[in-house]
């Protein structure tokens, strides 16, 4: 005889995994099994309570909530979903929303609203949140009178504008309207626990009644969706370190090759490597003897892998003044200077500049956790097996006097060799993601943005994807520069690669760059975009993208003969198909 199948309905009063787990006990029961547990539960009712089992009362329709998110590197992504979760579980029905996606006027119907918001940079939005961003400042933004909102910011201290759009988001939305029912919570790079606490209150506060008060949250902060990818920190040997310019180029940029003790990271062409450095040993050892501490082994050693021994904030100015009492730092804080003193400076110039007995709590204090750097992977699986390529460009430069070295970019070209083991976590991005295989694409990417292109390329050509591949490179100068040149010549032989731009900035009296070739090939370029080509740009922030962007708005105008304004419209519809990608730094 075959099992009866009898469903619980949704409106139950059970969280909806609570659902589909009974669902999945009761559903294929057979009738004497149902009526084994319906004795069962009625008996276990009667012990306890002495009284007949009464039906449930109908469940409350879980109360809407929406949350945005706007995000560079994936942490406020990440959160929202942690966020959403937690909701889930404490009856609230949560809309998650890209701030890349996100249309303004549809805030006015979310009666309760949370917005969570990195900063990029020095006070920017990320790039994906630029244009809705722009929206909700705008003067014609809609009044949301009736919201509840609260605000969570990301941000990193080391930057002047810390946590500069959360603060800026807050505050406009109260201007508009909207009722706070949290105070906003400003986090630096260490943001999980203070995260994880904001998101608790706020669930508490926005949670029905019956549910929110006088219980505890559940917070499931941090915790992976069955079947994502691997992304804890792995250990990984180097078995290539090539620098790729000449000998007479003044940069130094390496290829790394890591290889891996067993399967690689299930990485895909787009996402990055978190990569996990060491601090300059003679950097340490300079700052250790100003603050009168190189007996210290043990502080050394700390220093060196686990603490960020060179940001300079006005946190940290302020920690200085508080711990030691300097009657200077005190000075330059309370005259308001201190702000601009910290350009261009590292903690170890405010220990010179201000020398003064210093506890090694005391330096511990003036540090944080050394972070990760993101580096864009330079290599399909597909076409390299269980290896990952990463493409690093040593930073060196001169500032106050004193010479300047990036930390993880120097730990790698100076000091890491081959054979050595390095720590690096996978760092999925799916907004930088190829297309379909029967598309076009056209990749924009000047000196180590070429890294994720690479990718791109190798996986075309491994999976015989028959779109077309359309390649900007620039760099300073072609004999010295050209980073790859030889794989991209063989890429055009082949057909994986359909056409290769050049620009050398410093190989002509005026400096060419990217942006200039993609005005010179501007009708084409229209072409494969209207034909359905993606468009994706990796590389410098503050300038190039935006420099890009602006030009390809300019080839549509010129080509389709619109206004500045419906080119721009033009260029924002690319973004919202999601066939206008970046992956900036």
């Amino acid at each position: 005889m075959s099992s009866i199948f009898a469903t619980i309905p949704k409106t139950a009063p059970f969280s909806e995994e609570d659902v589909a787990l009974l669902n999945q006990v009761v559903g294929p029961a057979s009738p004497i099994q149902r009526a084994w547990l319906a004795g069962f539960l009625a008996g276990v009712e009667s012990v306890q309570g002495g009284q007949s089992v009464q039906p449930a009362a109908p469940a409350k329709p879980a109360e809407p909530i929406t949350i945005v998110y706007a995000s560079e590197s994936g942490n406020s992504e990440k959160l929202a979903a942690d966020f959403a979760k937690s909701a889930r579980k404490n009856g609230l029905k949560p809309t998650v929303i890209d701030m890349a996606d996100l249309e303004t006027a549809h805030l006015t119907m979310a009666k309760k609203l949370i917005v969570i918001a990195a900063t990029w940079g020095e006070g920017e939005p990320p790039a994906r949140a630029v244009r809705s961003y722009g929206e909700l400042m705008a003067d014609n933004a809609p009044r949301l009178d009736g919201v509840e909102f609260g605000v969570l910011a990301l941000g990193d201290t080391a930057y002047a504008e810390f946590c500069a759009i959360g603060k800026a988001i807050d505050a406009r939305l109260e201007t508009l309207g909207a009722k706070r029912v949290i105070d906003r919570v400003d986090c630096d790079l260490d943001f999980a626990t203070p995260a994880e606490k904001w998101i608790g209150d706020v669930i508490k506060k926005l949670a029905p009644e019956d549910l929110g008060r006088g219980r505890v949250i559940e917070v499931d902060f941090g915790v992976k969706p069955a079947g994502s990818p691997n992304t804890d920190i792995v250990e990984a040997e180097v078995s290539e370190l090539i620098n790729l310019n000449s000998s007479r180029s003044d940069k130094e940029t390496i290829h790394l090759a890591l290889s891996f003790d067993g399967h690689a990271p299930e990485y895909k062409p787009g996402d990055s490597l978190d990569l996990y450095p060491e601090n300059d040993p003679a950097y340490v050892d300079e700052l250790l003897k100003l603050a009168g501490l190189s007996a210290d082994a043990k502080l050394r050693d700390e220093l060196i892998r686990t603490r960020d021994v060179t940001t300079l904030s006005l946190k940290t100015v302020e920690t200085y003044a508080a711990q030691t009492g300097h009657v200077y730092v005190r000075k330059l804080l309370d005259d308001g200077e201190a702000k601009a003193w910290i350009v261009d400076r590292q903690l170890i110039d405010l220990i010179a500049e201000f020398p003064t007995a210093v506890t090694a709590d005391t330096l511990r204090a003036l540090t944080r956790p050394l972070a990760p750097r993101a580096y864009s992977i330079a290599s399909s699986r597909a076409e390299v097996g269980d290896e990952a390529h990463l493409l690093i460009s040593a930073v060196r430069y001169s500032t106050k006097g004193r010479a300047r070295k990036g930390v993880a970019s120097n730990y790698i070209a100076e000091r890491v060799k081959r054979g050595a083991k390095v720590r690096v976590k996978l760092k999925p991005n799916k907004h930088f993601a190829l297309p379909a295989a029967d598309k076009d694409v056209i990749m924009v990417g000047p000196g180590t943005g070429i890294a994720p292109f690479r990718a791109f390329v190798q996986e075309r050509r491994a999976t015989e994807a028959k779109g077309r591949n359309w390649l900007f490179f620039g760099d300073r100068q072609y004999t010295h520069d050209f980073l790859y040149q030889l794989e991209w010549q063989d890429a055009l032989a082949d057909g994986s690669l359909t056409r290769l731009d050049v620009a050398f900035s410093r190989d002509t009296p005026e400096k060419i760059y990217v942006q200039h070739r993609i005005i010179e090939r501007r009708k084409e370029l229209v072409e494969w975009l209207d034909n359905g080509a993606s468009f994706y740009v990796c590389g410098d922030a503050k300038a190039m993208a935006k420099d890009v962007r602006a030009a390809l708005v300019s080839a549509y105008a010129d080509v389709k003969s619109l206004s500045p304004e419906a080119a721009e419209q033009a260029v924002a519809q690319l973004e919202r198909d999601k066939r206008y990608q970046t992956d900036t730094y």
